[in-house]
C-alpha cells in the first residue's frame, strides 16, 4: 500500500528527528566516559545489509575494546567479552544506537524493522538459511519484532529462529504494529534489558 509505506517513511523521519533531539545532550558527556574508559575513535561505523540487499555504513557508539576484532569477524554474544565497561552500560541501555537516527533520517533504516546484518555473515546465511533474503524487502530497523521477541543471534541456528520473526512481522507491517514494536521497545529501555 503506497499511502502506507508513505505514512512510514514520514513517521520516520518524525521520529528521528525527534531521537536525535532528544538524546542529542547525553551524547557529550556519554563521549567522555567512552574516551576515558577505551579512548578513541568514539564512534564505531561498520558495513550492514539494508534494504533489497544494499550496502549501507551503519553507526553507533563505540561500546566494544579496540582490538576487538583483531581475528577477524565474530558474531555478536550476549555477554560477550569484547564489550568494554562502558560499553555495557550503553548497550543495556541501548544508548550505542543512537547515532542509527541519522541513518533513519537518510533513509537507510526505519524506525522498525529486521535488524540488519553484516555482510561478512551474509554469504553463510543465504546459503544456510533458508528464506534469508526475505528480509530484505523492507528496510531494516533500529528495533523490530525479533528485538522485542527474541534473544541476540549469535549462530545460524538463532539466526534462523529470529528470521521466522522477521518474516512475521514483514507479513503482518502496519502502522499500528510498528507503534506496538516502538512502545514495547522504550518499555525493555525503561527496564534497561536488551
Amino acid at each position: 500500500d503506497p499511502f502506507s509505506h508513505k505514512l512510514k517513511r514520514f513517521m520516520d523521519i518524525v521520529l528521528g528527528i525527534i531521537g536525535i533531539l532528544l538524546t542529542l545532550p547525553l551524547l557529550f558527556p556519554i563521549l567522555c566516559i567512552i574516551a576515558v574508559d577505551s579512548g578513541f575513535p568514539l564512534f564505531f561505523k561498520q558495513k550492514r545489509t539494508g534494504f533489497m540487499g544494499r550496502s549501507y555504513t551503519l553507526f553507533k557508539l563505540r561500546t566494544m575494546k579496540i582490538d576487538a576484532e583483531k581475528s577477524g569477524a565474530e558474531w555478536a554474544k550476549e555477554k560477550d567479552h569484547r564489550v568494554s565497561k562502558s560499553g555495557k552500560f550503553l548497550r543495556k541501555w541501548r544508548i550505542d544506537e543512537i547515532p542509527q537516527f541519522w541513518n533513519v533520517i537518510k533513509g537507510e533504516m526505519s524506525i522498525v524493522g529486521p535488524r540488519p546484518e553484516r555482510p561478512e555473515f551474509q554469504g553463510e546465511l543465504i546459503n544456510k538459511v533458508p528464506h534469508w533474503n526475505c528480509r530484505h524487502l523492507v528496510k531494516p530497523g533500529l528495533t523490530g519484532w525479533a528485538q522485542i521477541r527474541f534473544r541476540y543471534a549469535s549462530d545460524l541456528e538463532s539466526s534462523e529462529e529470529k528470521l521466522a520473526h522477521d518474516l512475521y512481522y514483514i507479513k503482518n507491517a502496519s502502522i499500528i504494529m510498528d507503534i506496538q514494536i516502538i512502545l514495547s521497545t522504550l518499555r525493555t529501555i525503561a527496564k534497561g534489558s536488551r
